[in-house]
């Protein structure tokens, strides 16, 4: 009775080199930019998806090479969101079209470049505006 609390179940240590986790993890990349890539087509139901998505398994993706896409994902969605709030706020002015025609070419671009740079095996730097 005097032994010390332990959590059930107890947790399990993921090797970031282990090959099997890391083809998981790189689908589940893909899978992600899939959902952020049709969000158009849906009305941005899949980029809500993708994002609580993103936020459930970014702990999976922690010390892999693809934990820096899951941020740059992160920071696509919601700067992409604010882009859009202000679009819209700024409708009634006449520029909220600009505006948000060229938060949608970003974030298509930012979508683009990291699905390949994902595709490719390259780092991608997660705080980089373009």
């Amino acid at each position: 009775m005097n032994q010390p609390y332990e959590s059930y179940p107890p947790p399990v240590y993921q090797d970031p080199t282990d090959p099997e986790r890391l083809r998981s993890v790189r689908t589940f990349t893909h899978v992600l930019y899939a959902l952020y890539a049709v969000y158009w087509l849906t009305g941005g139901l899949t980029g809500l998806i993708a994002i609580i998505l993103n936020y459930i398994k970014r702990g999976d993706a922690a010390g892999t090479p693809f934990e820096d896409h899951f941020t740059w994902q992160i920071r696509t969605f919601w700067w992409a969101v604010l882009g859009h709030l202000i679009g819209f706020a700024l409708l009634w002015v006449g520029i909220g079209f600009l505006i948000l025609g060229a938060v949608s070419i970003w974030t298509l671009y930012r979508i683009i470049k990291g699905w390949l740079f994902l595709y490719e095996g390259k780092p991608i730097e997660p705080r980089a505006w373009f």
